[in-house]
């Protein structure tokens, strides 16, 4: 296994040891991945991913997620590499109901982060029928939780399950929580959280699926939706503390609910959520939290 990462946004700590690691930008993958090295798949996770970031600098994220996608295609066409997996999102369906997502679902991002995600997916496409790439872009939803060591670390924190731990753990002083007359339940907005370890699974099945030739999608999620309030909740329940809320107004482009529908992966894949439960996912959340702190 060899490792590619600029470390703009990672961890070299987090590097396994024995790995190969080369501490480049995406757009020199080239460098790396060559014909003689005989690479027989691709995972693309090099991306940028915040979305106010991406609405303030649309141009970082047209240059690091487009322009560096073309220069890997580029690498991948070139060194004859079969297959790749592409990390793209779940964020960017028109989500205007609360009904499951799938695969076919219509497509509108709402902001440049999305966007760029889009891009790379028709990409794909276009490389794989082109050239006979094989690749699949996974549609993460809400990915959250973690695993020993592993877990999130933004800078800022934009992520509700580690803004809710923060402030059980008196970093933050408040939770504001963005509308409570949405048509859910219970008016907060409903998201579907994933495990990162079932995250990783999912790569790992993939990679031994795809073939080349067809791009596939697939929608990553546990297919079951959680409201903002079920959050909070469910911190406060793991962490035995208490979490202040206070009410705000509702934020642009925020859909009342987004909830996949995972069918395509179970059947296709047999990919089957391990840690579906959202405590379990705060739970392995706080414990790295603590960790750290």
């Amino acid at each position: 296994m060899v490792v590619l990462d600029d470390l703009s946004t990672g961890f070299a700590e987090n590097i396994p040891a024995g790995v190969e690691f080369h501490r480049l930008s995406v757009h020199d993958v080239a460098q790396v991945l060559t014909l003689d090295a005989g690479f027989d798949g691709v995972l693309h996770f090099a991306g940028r991913i915040e979305v106010a970031e991406s609405v303030a600098r649309p141009d970082v994220y047209w240059h690091n997620n487009v322009q560096g996608s073309l220069a890997l295609l580029a690498a991948v066409r070139a060194a004859g590499t079969p297959r790749l997996i592409f990390s793209s999102t779940g964020s960017m369906y028109q989500a205007e109901g609360t009904e499951k997502l799938t695969e076919d679902a219509r497509v509108r991002p709402r902001n440049p982060y999305a966007a760029t995600k889009l891009m790379v997916d028709m990409m794909l496409a276009g490389e794989c029928g082109a050239f006979g790439l094989g690749a699949a872009s996974l549609r993460y939803f809400n990915a959250a939780g973690a695993v020993g060591r592993l877990g999130e670390r933004h800078d800022p924190e934009s992520h509700l399950i580690p803004i809710v731990l923060q402030v059980a753990a008196g970093q933050r002083d408040e939770l504001l929580l963005y509308g409570d007359d949405y048509p859910t339940p219970d008016g907060t907005c409903v998201r579907d959280y994933i495990h990162v370890s079932d995250l990783a699974t999912a790569h790992l099945l993939v990679l031994e699926t795809i073939q080349p030739g067809p791009h596939e999608v697939y929608n990553l999620g546990n297919g079951n939706g959680h409201s903002n309030k079920h959050v909070v909740d469910a911190v406060r329940d793991v962490t035995g503390r208490a979490v202040p809320v206070k009410l705000a107004p509702r934020r642009d482009g925020d859909a009342a609910a987004t909830v996949a529908s995972s069918e395509k992966a179970r059947r296709e894949l047999g990919s089957q959520p391990a840690k579906p439960e959202l405590h379990r996912i705060v739970a392995d959340a706080w414990a790295f939290h603590r960790a750290r702190h």
